[in-house]
């Protein structure tokens, strides 16, 4: 488990600055202020998120299960929160928004909090 995680957090990280040049500077000649806000904040999510992936898959050993749902709460969380983020700005931007991605964000963003919930509890 602990390269399946290193590998994702790798992956996140090499995704969070490609995504992060691409709202800098191709998205923002097609996205409003406000939808490159969004954009960005996807990217910062998905940023922490991969450090956060990096150190507790160098720190943990995934023998306990907690470990595991921590680690699944961040990599699904993450996926789920700045990737619908993307898809809903870029669909916007072409005046086809994928409203069925709306409620997934706020998914992503509850499984986010469980991960730090439950790595609050790990520290218990």
């Amino acid at each position: 488990m602990e390269k399946y995680v290193l590998l994702i957090a790798a992956l996140y990280g090499a995704l969070g600055i490609i995504f992060g040049a691409f709202g800098a500077h191709a998205l923002k000649k097609i996205l409003s202020d406000d939808l490159l806000k969004s954009f960005e904040t996807g990217v910062k999510y998905q940023m922490y998120h991969a450090i956060v992936l990096l150190v507790i898959g160098f720190q943990f050993s995934f023998t306990e299960s907690l470990e595991t749902a921590i680690a699944w709460c961040f990599i699904a969380g993450t996926f789920l929160f700045s990737f619908s983020i993307y898809g809903l700005c870029i669909s916007s931007a072409k005046g086809k928004k994928l409203r069925f991605l709306g409620p997934i964000t706020p998914l992503g963003g509850l499984l986010l909090v469980i991960g730090w919930i439950l790595l609050g509890v790990s520290f218990l």
